[in-house]
């Protein structure tokens, strides 16, 4: 018998007819043109939606501020880059000034943050002690706690350390918002790191600081960009605590906060204040394309286990 009666009589019913064939599943999964055609025009609309915000204040901010607000707007009237230059050149306020301000603190938060998540995360996944799973509990009690609510006890706190007025002081309080999503998303992403590799690890001689160090940090590079990356945003544009925190002096002022002198109680300074904030924007933007290969692995990975 060949193989073609074989097939043949693998598809005979009970009563020596042929069976039909099974329906082909390869179209299933297909959209119609009509569904395919709506999908992508909604897709258009949400982008064009969320992009045009950020290209008007980008046209606003080549204006002179007489012409940044009309009745019938236009994007190109009397276009230039004269407020761009004079916000470099420190006529509306010390902006170099609130740029390095905002970089140190940003940067210094995010270290920091990112340090003390890590050995945290880990301790928490890898390690059993009295109170892990209250600490835990602890961190996302604090996070259910509006900013405005914690700006009094914070403020009394910096004071009785000295440290209100500073960028330290400012760094520990940016910190206490950044560690507890932080060690959370470390936490989970540990989990999906396997415990034989730290056995591994320790068979070869490290210490469980050198298994941290050596072996675990370089796997949670994904996880460590994710938070890395949120506590420079939340450090970056924050204005409540550095308002509260920092000295009224213009050169102790964070970008955030500097954007306020072109807001005045009569007037605002619309052609300014959009240039300023596409400045603001800049090392944002650096910082996520930096980061953006990481972000969907990372944000996955941490969210998996918790």
């Amino acid at each position: 018998m060949d193989v073609t009666s074989l097939q043949t009589s693998g598809r005979a019913g009970p009563s020596g007819g042929r069976r039909p064939a099974p329906p082909r599943s390869g179209h299933r999964g297909r959209r119609s043109p009509a569904a395919s055609f709506g999908l992508h025009a909604a897709l258009v609309v949400a982008s064009l939606i969320a992009v045009f915000p950020v290209f008007w204040v980008l046209v606003t901010s080549f204006k002179p501020d007489s012409r940044a607000i009309e009745a019938s707007p236009s994007l190109i009237n009397e276009s230039s880059l004269d407020n761009y230059a004079r916000i470099l050149a420190g006529e509306k306020g010390d902006f170099l000034a609130w740029f390095g301000n905002s970089l140190l603190i940003a940067g210094l938060t995010t270290v920091l943050a990112v340090m003390l998540a890590a050995s945290t995360g880990y301790a928490v996944s890898r390690f059993n002690f009295p109170g892990g799973r209250g600490l835990l509990f602890f961190f996302l009690v604090v996070q259910m706690f509006p900013f405005a609510v914690l700006i009094v006890p914070l403020y009394n706190l910096l004071l009785s350390l000295g440290l209100q007025g500073s960028a330290g002081g400012l760094v520990l309080v940016y910190c206490t918002t950044a560690v507890p999503f932080c060690t959370y998303m470390l936490k989970g992403y540990f989990d999906g790191i396997p415990r034989e590799i730290d056995e591994a690890g320790r068979m070869d001689g490290l210490s469980p600081f050198g298994v941290f160090w050596r072996l675990m940090l370089p796997l949670a590079r994904p996880g460590l960009a994710v938070t890395g990356f949120y506590a420079f945003i939340t450090a970056w544009g924050e204005v409540a605590f550095a308002s509260a925190f920092l000295s009224a002096a213009d050169q102790s002022k964070t970008l955030a906060v500097g954007l306020q002198v072109f807001v005045q109680q009569n007037r605002t300074e619309w052609g300014h204040l959009a240039a300023a904030s596409i400045l603001v924007a800049i090392p944002a933007a650096v910082v996520f394309y930096l980061v953006q290969r990481f972000l969907v692995s990372g944000l996955a990975a941490g969210s998996v286990k918790g």
